[in-house]
């Protein structure tokens, strides 16, 4: 029993990440031993290599507009480790944290002797916000696909809505290295008769979709159907849906197509018992923020990009926020990701710092620096002197992992 957060936490960080997964009995069982918690309250399902955070706030804050309870279950956290688990935008406390954390340690123990295996970080943290929510007054929790969808831990839930918010290169040592087959496994959260909001934009895989869905007898509301128009990117963004007004305050061309996402999902709910105004939907987008997404502090960009999708998109809009100025990148990324293609694009800007972060899977700034053709870079590898390097009037992005945006925010806002 531990008697601390910070001991249950320590504990819990040391348990694996995520262990080989060739099916899901791990999580199965264990929500078997719990009674299956997962069971007691609706769900919304959110997977994707790109935008699903976002996608997921955008939503939250419709939902509580229109007055729901809502939870949600989020990866990785940025400031607090807490944020995993919120209910109506509030993490879960430090002593129900500590509770459900001793509850999951015997089970694990119990699991261990029954099964002869483990369960993993992940997993755990996922049965933790089971039990979270199947104790509170709930109406719905939105649940962010951790790792692909197929075998993540989250697919034990059978939700009233799916999301795939995109899908690109990321995670390819186990999702598969085409495109065809990192979307089959992102497919895997699609349940029969739940409808499917699908945000996938690549023309070849489309038929795959569409065919997954009638095998599933799932609708398929598909967001290319329901093109944006009159986009104007700013601080705010405005843009119009079926010419209705929309303004969020997320920046980048790419959140105006999550914002999309979730205000399909609204529509689509209000079908499923959901009362869902559209002031509510307005108002919850006008107000959407997520940290280390495109903020920008001190006239410093944090963008937690961390796949070459989401770093397109990235310096896409940075462009587009700072045209005409000369422009200064400060990077790393985490040693098991494909990254040679991100340290391609960065070629493409006037400086790059490369740096690392004191993570275990933290790769060296030696050796980004090494792989990478740039004419103009820095090797620093203490991430709090990264901007010590930066020219006068550069304007500055931050980028290349949620877990050094992490340190980094944490770093920038206690300075």
């Amino acid at each position: 029993m531990f008697k601390t957060l910070k001991e249950a936490q320590t504990w819990i960080e040391s348990v694996e990440k995520f262990g080989q997964k060739y099916d899901l009995i791990r999580m199965e069982n264990a929500c078997n031993m719990l009674g299956n918690p997962q069971d007691t309250f609706k769900s919304v399902h959110i997977g994707g290599t790109n935008g699903k955070g976002s996608t997921l706030q955008f939503l939250h804050q419709i939902l509580l507009k229109a007055g729901y309870n809502v939870g949600t279950f989020t990866s990785p956290y940025i400031v607090h480790f807490n944020e995993r688990i919120t209910l109506n935008g509030a993490m879960i406390d430090d002593e129900s944290l500590l509770h459900y954390i001793n509850e999951i340690h015997v089970l694990q123990e119990t699991y261990r002797e029954k099964y002869n295996d483990q369960i993993t970080f992940f997993e755990l943290l996922t049965l933790i916000s089971f039990l979270y929510f199947s104790h509170q007054e709930v109406d719905v929790v939105l649940y962010e696909v951790g790792l692909g969808g197929t075998l993540d831990a989250t697919n034990v839930i059978t939700p009233i809505l799916s999301i795939i918010t995109s899908v690109g290169y990321d995670h390819m040592g186990v999702l598969g290295k085409t495109l065809k087959s990192i979307a089959i496994n992102k497919l895997g959260i699609v349940k029969d008769e739940v409808p499917l909001i699908n945000g996938i934009k690549q023309p070849h895989l489309q038929p795959l979709i569409k065919s997954h869905c009638e095998q599933k007898k799932a609708p398929l509301i598909d967001a290319k159907t329901y093109p944006a128009t009159e986009i104007s990117l700013g601080r705010p963004t405005t843009f119009k849906l079926e010419d209705r007004p929309y303004t969020i305050n997320l920046n980048g061309s790419h959140q105006v197509d999550n914002a999309k996402l979730a205000i399909l999902a609204a529509e689509e709910l209000n079908k499923r018992g959901f009362s869902i105004a559209e002031n509510a939907i307005k108002d919850g987008l006008s107000i959407a923020f997520m940290p280390g997404r495109f903020e920008i502090i001190d006239d410093i960009v944090l963008d937690g990009a961390h796949n070459i999708t989401g770093l397109k998109e990235s310096l896409k809009t940075f462009e587009a926020y700072y045209p005409g100025k000369q422009k200064t990148v400060v990077f790393t990324v985490m040693a098991d990701k494909d990254y040679l293609p991100m340290l391609r694009l960065l070629e493409t800007v006037d400086q790059v710092i490369f740096t690392e972060i004191p993570y275990v899977r933290s790769e060296k700034a030696t050796m980004l620096a090494h792989k990478s053709k740039h004419r103009n870079f820095v090797i620093e590898p203490d991430y709090k002197k990264a901007l010590n390097h930066v020219h006068d009037k550069h304007a500055v992005l931050v980028t290349g992992s949620l877990y050094f945006i992490s340190m980094f925010r944490r770093y920038m806002l206690e300075r």
